[in-house]
C-alpha cells in the first residue's frame, strides 16, 4: 500500500538541524556524501602530497621483516613484489574512479555492485583495516618511546594514541598542513641508513640475497612460503581505501590539468605500493643486519633495526634521530587511519542507527578499540592477523575492481557511480555476494580444508572468485539490483555544480549530492535521506518528483 502524506507533512518547513560538529563542513569534510566541486580547492600537488603522506607508515619495516625472516630472502622479496603488482593493478579504477566521481571507499563500495545497505559489511572490514594499522603503528611508536625515553609501553601506547587527535579532528585542512611540513624529514629520515649501509658496508647488500630466514626456510624459492608470505604482503590491499579518502578531493580534470591530475591520481593512489614494497624490503635488510645484535623479537620492531643502521652516521644523537623518525612517520599514518577509521565508522552507523553525531566522535570511537588492541598486545600477533584479514580485504577490493573494469564497460551496470539511498536496492548480489562467497571459500582454504598449498595462496583464491563472480552474477541478475529506480535528478547537460536546498535541512548541495524525495515532495540531500528513519524507502512505490530539472533524463 502506497504511503500518503497531509499537505501540512508535505509544507512542513525544514525540521532536521544537525549536531555542530556535524554541521561543520571544516570538520566534517563531507565524511557522508559527495565532496562538493567547493570544496576541492587543492590542487593535484598537495592532494597527491597529503595522500603520499599517509603511507609514511613503518608497519612496512615491519612487515617485509617478518617476510623475509620468516621464509627467507628469494621467497619473501619475491611474495613483496608480487602482491605489490596485485595491489597497483586493482588499485588504479579505484583510484581513478574516487578522484572523478568526488566520492569515499564506501561511497564508491555502495554503486560498484553491493547496493545501500551491502556497503555496511565493507565498512566495517574498512574500518577493521584502519584500527588494525593504527594499533601496529601506535605500537611502533610506543615502543621508540621506551626505547629512547624510558616511557613504560602502556604509558607509551596512549601517548602514541593522544598525540594524532588534534590532526584527524580537524580534518583535511589540518591534515594537508602537518603532511607538507614534515615530509622533508621523514624523506631525509627514511634514506639515511641506506645510504650509511651502502657507503660504510656495501658488502651487506649481497650478503642478504643469501638469507635463508630464521626458521628454516633457505634462501631458495618455496612455493608454500612464496604464498604465505604474499597473504601476509597483501593485507595491505586495504590502503587503497586510505588514498581514495584524500584522492576525493582532487579539482575537477581538464584540458589544462589533465596530465597533473593523471600523475597525482596514479602517484597517490596506486602508486603508493612501489614506495611500500620498498620500504618492506628496506625493513627486511635493516631487521636482518641487526639480527645478530638485537635478536629475532627486537628484530622486528623497526626502532631497533633503524638505530642500529644510523649508529655509525649520527653516534651520540643515534637514538634521538632515530626516536624523533618514528614518532614523525607514526603521526603521520596514524592521522591517515584515524581520519579514514572516522569515515568508515560513521558510514556504518549512520546507516543502522540513521544518526549522525558528527565523524570526530568516530575517531575517538576509531583510536579507542585501536588502544585496546595495543595494550593487548597486537603487534606480537603480526603475521596471523594480516594473513587472516587480507583474505577478506581482498575479496572486497576484487569485487569492486572487476565491477569498475568489466560490469560497467560492458554495460552490464550502471556506468556512473549511484551512492544516494533514493535510487539503491538495500543489497545487491553482484558485488556483495561475490564477496561474501570468495571470502567464505578463501578462509576455510586459509585454516587447511582444500591442503597446504590453496591454505598458503588462499587470498589469490579470494581475487579470482571475486572478479569471476562480479560479471557473471550481473549477468545472471541481469543487473536488475544495481537501481532501485531510475536517477532523474542526473541529466545530460546538468550543471554539476549548481546547489539545490535540501527539504529537510535547508542547506545548499550540489546536483550529484540531491535525489528526489517522495516524502517531502521535492529535493533532499544525501545525508538526511540516509538518516530518515520515518519514510519506508516510499519513494520506491511512489515514483520521480519533479524537482524542475530538464526533461531528458539520462544518468
Amino acid at each position: 500500500m502506497t504511503e500518503t502524506l497531509s499537505d501540512a507533512e508535505k509544507t512542513a518547513p525544514p525540521k532536521r538541524r544537525y549536531a555542530p560538529l556535524a554541521a561543520n563542513e571544516n570538520r566534517e569534510d563531507y565524511s557522508l556524501r559527495f565532496a562538493a566541486h567547493s570544496f576541492r580547492k587543492w590542487s593535484p600537488f598537495v592532494v597527491a602530497t597529503t595522500a603520499l603522506g599517509g603511507i609514511a607508515y613503518l608497519a612496512d619495516f615491519a612487515i617485509g621483516a617478518s617476510i623475509v625472516l620468516s621464509y627467507g630472502f628469494t621467497s619473501g622479496v619475491l611474495a613483496i613484489l608480487a602482491a605489490a603488482v596485485v595491489i597497483f593493478v586493482t588499485g588504479v579504477p579505484i583510484a581513478a574512479a574516487c578522484a572523478k566521481s568526488g566520492v569515499d571507499m564506501d561511497l564508491l563500495t555502495r554503486g560498484a555492485g553491493f547496493g545501500y545497505f551491502g556497503s555496511t559489511l565493507t565498512s566495517l572490514v574498512y574500518a577493521s583495516f584502519t584500527v588494525i594499522f593504527f594499533s601496529l603503528e601506535g605500537s611502533i611508536m610506543g615502543q621508540a618511546f621506551e626505547l629512547a625515553l624510558g616511557i613504560p609501553l602502556p604509558v607509551g601506547y596512549l601517548l602514541a594514541t593522544l598525540i594524532v587527535l588534534p590532526f584527524a579532528l580537524y580534518g583535511m585542512g589540518a591534515v594537508a598542513k602537518m603532511q607538507t611540513w614534515t615530509q622533508p624529514l621523514w624523506i631525509a629520515g627514511l634514506v639515511l641508513p641506506f645510504v650509511v649501509v651502502l657507503v660504510r658496508a656495501p658488502g651487506k647488500f649481497a650478503e642478504f640475497t643469501h638469507f635463508g630466514g630464521t626458521e628454516g626456510a633457505g634462501a631458495g624459492f618455496s612455493a608454500i612460503g612464496f604464498g604465505l608470505g604474499m597473504g601476509v604482503a597483501l593485507s595491505l590491499i586495504g590502503q587503497i581505501g586510505e588514498q581514495a579518502d584524500y584522492l576525493r578531493f582532487m579539482p575537477e580534470k581538464t584540458a589544462e590539468n589533465k596530465r597533473s591530475w593523471w600523475a597525482a591520481v596514479l602517484a597517490a593512489g596506486p602508486g603508493w605500493v612501489i614506495l611500500g614494497a620498498a620500504k618492506q624490503i628496506g625493513g627486511a635488510l635493516l631487521a636482518f643486519l641487526a639480527l645478530g645484535v638485537v635478536g629475532k623479537a627486537h628484530a622486528l620492531e623497526p626502532i631497533a633495526p633503524y638505530l642500529e643502521a644510523v649508529k655509525p652516521a649520527l653516534g651520540p644523537v643515534a637514538l634521538t634521530f632515530a626516536a624523533l623518525f618514528v614518532v614523525v612517520s607514526q603521526i603521520k599514518i596514524n592521522t591517515t587511519n584515524a581520519y579514514s577509521g572516522s569515515l568508515s565508522f560513521a558510514n556504518f552507523f549512520s546507516r543502522v542507527l540513521h544518526r549522525h553525531p558528527g565523524r570526530v566522535w568516530y575517531v575517538l570511537v576509531n583510536c579507542g578499540i585501536a588502544l585496546a588492541l595495543m595494550e593487548f598486545g597486537a603487534f606480537g600477533f603480526l603475521n596471523k592477523i594480516l594473513g587472516f584479514y587480507s583474505n577478506v580485504a581482498i575479496a572486497w577490493i576484487g569485487a569492486v575492481c572487476a565491477d569498475l573494469v568489466i560490469a560497467k564497460p560492458l554495460g552490464l551496470s550502471p556506468r556512473y557511480i549511484e551512492f544516494k539511498r533514493a535510487y539503491l536496492h538495500k543489497i545487491n548480489p553482484v558485488g556483495f555476494g561475490s564477496m561474501v562467497v570468495a571470502s567464505a571459500v578463501s578462509i576455510v582454504a586459509y585454516f587447511g580444508a582444500f591442503g597446504p598449498f590453496l591454505a598458503a595462496f588462499s587470498p589469490l583464491l579470494a581475487l579470482v572468485i571475486a572478479i569471476v563472480g562480479v560479471p557473471a552474477l550481473a549477468v545472471a541478475t541481469r543487473g536488475k539490483y544495481y537501481l532501485a529506480r531510475e536517477n532523474t535528478v542526473a541529466v545530460a547537460g546538468a550543471d554539476l555544480r549548481a546547489t539545490h536546498t535540501c527539504s529537510v535541512c535547508g542547506d545548499p548541495y550540489e546536483l550529484p549530492d540531491v535525489a528526489d524525495c517522495a516524502k517531502q515532495d521535492g529535493p533532499i540531500c544525501s545525508l538526511c535521506c540516509t538518516l530518515d528513519d520515518t519514510c519506508h524507502d516510499m519513494c520506491r512505490t511512489t515514483g520521480p518528483v519533479d524537482l524542475g530539472l530538464p526533461a531528458a533524463r539520462t544518468p
